[in-house]
């Protein structure tokens, strides 16, 4: 009988399937995580290995689900791709992803660009300082050059 007040000491797999339940993450983001509460880098490995290969933990699937999100944030693919890099995720995994999720939901980066602006914006401003304030809105929120040019051009032509 083991007593209430003794702390047990998880195995990294446990704590990684406590953090998978709340939600998706990169392999690295899980190696990172279990690093910082003191698990042995081989047995965290092995621990990775053991949900990689029962579907638990998965790179694709977490950036698929990644690039989702971010896209109904109203965020460009500029920013996308590179928060998919912080997160140890490959360059082609990212493409693979964005493939899919553009492929799927018809992702149309121009459009995307015109509704975030619109939805932050009343207007495209009448002086060149609130127009560059909305350029660069766009351009921190990973929209490239000609995105921002089309949004500035077109967010309101709906109204």
């Amino acid at each position: 009988m083991t007593d209430a007040a003794t702390p047990q000491a998880s195995s990294p797999r446990d704590d990684a399937i406590r953090l998978l339940a709340r939600r998706e993450y990169a392999r690295a983001e899980l190696e990172r995580r279990l690093a910082a509460k003191g698990h042995a880098p081989q047995a965290i490995g092995q621990a990775l290995d053991s949900l990689a290969e029962e579907g638990l933990q998965c790179d694709a699937r977490f950036a698929e689900i990644f690039v989702r999100s971010r896209v109904a944030r109203g965020q460009g693919p500029i920013k996308i791709r590179a928060e998919l890099g912080e997160r140890g995720i490959a360059a082609e995994q990212a493409r693979q992803a964005f493939a899919e999720v553009e492929c799927r939901e018809a992702v149309d980066w121009f459009a995307l660009a015109c509704e975030t602006l619109a939805k932050r914006f009343s207007g495209p401003g009448e002086e060149p300082r609130e127009r560059a304030r909305r350029e660069r809105f766009l351009a921190g929120r990973g929209f490239d050059f000609d995105q921002v040019r089309h949004a500035l051009a077109h967010a309101w032509d709906r109204e």
